[in-house]
């Protein structure tokens, strides 16, 4: 299977007007991206919902699979919740490629908060390496 980025990606797409847009940029063995979540995608009252986090993390493994030239689909990705993210707060995430066997990409993300630097959610996830092409 070969996936096409076409810029509407829900997470990442500068096209996708409804989605999240968020730009990571390679720092070598990271990908990283700061980011403030809209309050359009809040759960309970000022809390961004758990999906929406679990997608940012998703994103930060897929684009540190992409910057370390072995792009893929996720293939499992398990998610641990350690604080509430309020809507509007700066975050930092960073994801990174632990090792890759065969067509297996393993990679690992967290998000931390800006103002003060905790730790409010992280991954791992495994990646199924995929042709990719950009249009």
């Amino acid at each position: 299977m070969e996936v096409v980025y076409d810029g509407r990606c829900f997470g990442c797409g500068p096209r996708n007007s409804d989605g999240l847009q968020m730009v990571f940029e390679d720092r070598g063995d990271e990908a990283v991206a700061e980011y403030e979540v809209p309050d359009r995608y809040q759960s309970w009252q000022g809390v961004v919902h758990g999906g929406v986090v679990a997608l940012i993390l998703d994103e930060a493994v897929g684009w540190a699979g992409w910057h370390s030239g072995h792009p893929g689909v996720t293939g499992r990705l398990e998610v641990r919740y350690r604080q509430p993210l309020r809507v509007g707060e700066r975050i930092r995430v960073v994801g990174r490629v632990e090792r890759i066997r065969r067509t297996l990409v393993y990679a690992n993300a967290f998000i931390d908060r800006v103002a003060d630097g905790v730790r409010v959610a992280e991954a791992s996830a495994t990646l199924m390496e995929t042709p990719t092409r950009v249009e």
